[in-house]
């Protein structure tokens, strides 16, 4: 069970953080155990929201998006919550890799027998991650800010007040470009 944030483990993150960002491998190392229980829930959210054709765990996810970060040695994160954002970027971009591998797979790239009740499953969700991906790579170049927020609200799961704190901005504005984002995302994505 996490522990509960109180004002020290908030500043013991902090000096984390803070350690991390210097390009110390250790606090690195550090600042992911200490938000594992964090982490491990954004992977699993990330693994339902890919579908049935992601069978990869929750750990997994979370194993291999840290080697990802960690072989990263000029990453700089502000704080806590820049962390999990990036980290939740890492582990999306993780799962689009697999369902298209798996895709790949199945047209051909790996010899495979089937049933014909096999071919009757779950449509492949590779090509609805594929156009969200493209849909938000189009939606950074627009404003980044916006593909940031659909980032930290959708992938994330942060709520509207903590992304108005984390932005030192109002609630009301993080909501109004919220539904800004989501009309331009369902835009992009009806545009196909």
């Amino acid at each position: 069970m996490p522990q509960p944030r109180t004002a020290t483990n908030l500043d013991g993150l902090a000096a984390l953080v803070t350690r991390a960002d210097a390009g110390d491998s250790h606090a690195k190392d550090a600042l992911f155990a200490a938000l594992y229980e964090e982490l491990h829930q954004l992977a699993q959210v990330h693994i339902h929201r890919g579908g049935g054709n992601v069978t990869l765990g929750a750990t997994t996810l979370l194993h291999e998006a840290y080697l990802d970060i960690a072989q990263r040695s000029a990453l700089a994160f502000a704080d806590r919550n820049r962390f999990l954002s990036y980290a939740s970027r890492a582990m999306r971009t993780l799962v689009i890799d697999y369902v298209r591998q798996r895709g790949a797979q199945k047209r051909g790239g790996e010899l495979t027998f089937t049933t014909l009740s096999d071919q009757h499953g779950p449509p492949d969700a590779a090509p609805d991650l594929d156009r969200l991906d493209a849909a938000l790579g189009e939606l950074g170049a627009i404003d980044g800010g916006l593909a940031e927020l659909v980032d930290l609200k959708f992938f994330c799961g942060f709520s509207f007040g903590e992304i108005a704190a984390m932005r030192a901005i109002s609630e009301r504005t993080v909501q109004r470009d919220w539904a800004k984002a989501r009309a331009l995302l369902h835009q992009m994505l009806s545009d196909d």
